[in-house]
């Protein structure tokens, strides 16, 4: 775990003692180094930091976690810009004129993991959790509940982070995008939509948004079950291409690593007519790259995302910051949504801090109190403005927060991602089980 924004002399945060107690000192900043020296100790004892440290009305405290060193799961390149954010912040002034302190977390992709840093945020007495990635909603999210602490601008892998209050999601998760998907495949024409997707209760969740997208254009669907875990996926992709006539179309709503795992044999089997889409996070344009651009498999292949594609202008600050602020670290992928979803959140929270001023304690409850008002925050077109009043939620008993609605419809053409459709275009209709409007 780090800090972006403390100075470098500071003193070691507590002693640990023999009998595996911790006492801590008074100062946040020296918690923070202790905890990054210590990750495996502060998981099974939960001895993050004083309970007794505030964040004063000069310095405010802000938590970023995500997995690193576990795989395909990682997003290491959410935390780094965390902490580049962090740097900017501080080098113009703070966040409406106060220190910012970054920590940032490994939640190791474990349900253990997520709760130790979640413990962490709460003794460090962080005002809000931002750009986040975790599928462990259930671990975490009753302890930022207990404490008070808005989550914001999480990845949107799990149920909790779309129907707590405490959570602030800035995109529509999976959810959105596979009815995006749905609805982008109806526009290209397709007859037959086939769905690669994941052999497990949130695949079977996935299955549903796609047909209520499909099912007013009278699309048929096929759905193709696939490993999570595997190194060869010919014959799901011999399934999918089935007799490869015109109008049939693919599309994967796989991790990125079996979504690459896919990309191989697809492209071996070489089909003339059959279409293939997926889901911006499944592959992205760093994956076109390496696949060989318009000349690999997927050279035309359709894309749904949250945000506007990465040529975007709208992502120029973003690369700015990483440029100046990033320090070389090459795990920020400005293409990743991980790393999008991070820069949404935290400009989000600098929108709040202004309208909280610097006359007033920029608090946990003050955040959720602006975020609860129904007033629009503004993100720079990377995505509508958000909204999490009451007005804005979803008739949805299962994803109420779930206020982002928009999906930006993506293609490769020139080895590129660019916009296939302009602008943002809203499947709240399919998410709510509703019909398509007039």
């Amino acid at each position: 775990m780090r800090r972006i924004g403390s100075s470098d002399n500071q003193q070691p945060t507590g002693t640990w003692r023999k009998d595996g107690r911790c006492r801590p000192h008074r100062t946040i900043g020296a918690l923070a180094a202790a905890a990054a020296l210590l990750p495996a100790l502060l998981a099974t004892s939960a001895c993050g930091g004083p309970a007794d440290a505030a964040t004063g009305d000069h310095e405010v405290t802000v938590m970023t976690w995500a997995p690193s060193g576990t795989g395909s799961a990682d997003r290491p390149g959410m935390t780094a810009l965390a902490e580049a954010v962090g740097r900017e912040l501080n080098a113009k002034g703070g966040l409406n004129g106060r220190k910012v302190q970054v920590l940032t977390c490994n939640e190791h992709n474990t349900a253990d993991g997520v709760s130790a840093c979640a413990r962490q945020a709460v003794d460090a007495h962080a005002v809000a959790v931002l750009g986040s990635y975790s599928q462990y909603g259930s671990s975490f999210i009753p302890t930022l509940e207990s404490a008070g602490i808005p989550y914001i601008g999480g990845y949107g892998l799990s149920t909790p982070e779309f129907s707590s209050p405490m959570s602030y999601p800035v995109a529509g998760g999976t959810p959105a995008l596979i009815a995006g998907s749905g609805r982008q495949l109806v526009e290209a024409g397709c007859k037959v939509v086939t769905l690669i997707r994941p052999d497990t209760r949130a695949g079977d969740t996935l299955l549903g948004y796609l047909a209520g997208a499909l099912k007013p254009a009278n699309v048929k669907l096929v759905d193709i079950k696939a490993p999570e875990q595997s190194n060869d996926y010919t014959a799901i992709a011999q399934k999918a291409i089935g007799d490869d006539k015109a109008g049939n179309c693919v599309t994967s709503a796989l991790g990125s690593e079996p979504t690459s795992n896919l990309l191989d044999p697809y492209r071996r089997l070489g089909p003339r007519h059959t279409v293939l889409a997926s889901v911006i996070g499944s592959f992205q344009q760093s994956v076109v790259d390496s696949t060989g651009g318009d000349s690999g498999p997927l050279g035309g292949a359709y894309a749904t995302g949250w945000y506007p594609p990465e040529g975007s202008h709208v992502w120029d600050a973003l690369r700015g910051t990483v440029r100046s602020y990033g320090n070389g670290d090459t795990a920020i992928d400005v293409s990743d949504p991980g790393v999008q979803t991070t820069w949404v959140a935290y400009e989000v929270i600098r929108q709040a801090a202004a309208r909280i001023g610097s006359g007033k304690p920029l608090t946990s409850k003050a955040l959720r109190n602006v975020l609860d008002s129904g007033e629009p925050i503004d993100t720079a077109g990377a995505t509508p403005p958000l909204s999490w009043g009451m007005t804005s939620m979803l008739p949805s008993a299962d994803s109420p927060r779930l206020v982002n609605t928009s999906v930006t419809f993506q293609q490769v053409q020139g080895g590129r991602l660019v916009e296939q459709h302009q602008g943002f275009v809203d499947v709240r209709w399919v998410l709510a089980g509703g019909r398509p409007p007039a």
